[in-house]
């Protein structure tokens, strides 16, 4: 992924000189924080539904499927938390790649479930599935569409234009369907993966406020301070929710 950032002097009188300033570009963004986001308790049953409703649905897939709601590992990691730098990059700019990030319907569901994006970056929304699908993404920051995407119709893209923690997505012919787009002004984000481990990669030197954010259980956050090529560990635990 191509980045990059600069930061704007704090008093224009004592701009850096271009030596200076090549060299920040030379030593900023090798550090790394990682970790694990972890889940206690007892996790709620996933809801079942059956594709066989719709035949282009069961087609080459399992007819019978679990939603992804609250998907954890026997060690107890958390998959589809997406994590993301929430403060500490003021003043710093980076570009949008030109390559795109894929949201696909294929065996009616979405893939991936939870998914990151930057400001400008194009999406790509494929149908994968022989029957008509509704892309209805219910964004309240950026502009909302609902999508119509029938067996002729297999790709369409799309930018957001400000960045939205967290876009719902929906399919209303298919009502269990759904996915969540994170949309950050940088490219410093990840979803946890089926261990829950997650990553966040090239960053500056600096204090930052790392967040979790999870469809059922909310968001936590945690600050910490980072130096230069540096590699940080940061945890998260998400509980079960009291009846």
């Amino acid at each position: 992924m191509y980045w990059s950032c600069k930061r704007s002097p704090e008093k224009p009188a004592e701009k850096p000189s271009p030596e200076k300033s090549i060299a920040k570009l030379q030593t900023a963004g090798r550090s790394v924080i990682s970790g694990h986001v972890f889940f206690t308790g007892v996790a709620p049953a996933p809801r079942v539904y059956d594709v066989s409703l719709d035949n282009a649905c069961g087609a080459g897939h399992d007819e019978r499927r679990t939603t992804e709601e609250v998907v954890v590992s026997r060690d107890g990691g958390l998959q589809n938390v997406f994590v993301y730098v929430s403060k500490g990059l003021d003043g710093f700019t980076v570009d949008a790649p030109s390559s795109p990030v894929l949201l696909d319907q294929r065996g009616c569901r979405f893939a991936p479930h939870v998914l990151g994006i930057q400001v400008g970056q194009p999406l790509r929304i494929m149908n994968s599935d022989a029957t008509l699908h509704n892309v209805h993404a219910q964004a309240t920051v950026n502009k909302a569409f609902n999508l119509g995407m029938t067996v002729k119709v297999r790709e369409v893209q799309r930018v957001f234009d400000a960045a939205e923690i967290m876009i719902p997505v929906r399919c209303n012919v298919h009502p269990w369907m759904g996915a969540y787009i994170g949309v950050v002004d940088h490219p410093f984000y990840s979803v946890s993966d089926s261990a829950g481990f997650f990553s966040l990669g090239n960053l500056p030197a600096g204090d930052f406020t790392i967040e979790a954010w999870h469809e059922n259980f909310g968001r936590q956050q945690q600050s910490l301070t980072i130096g230069e090529a540096e590699t940080r560990t940061l945890d998260f635990t998400f509980h079960a929710k009291e009846n």
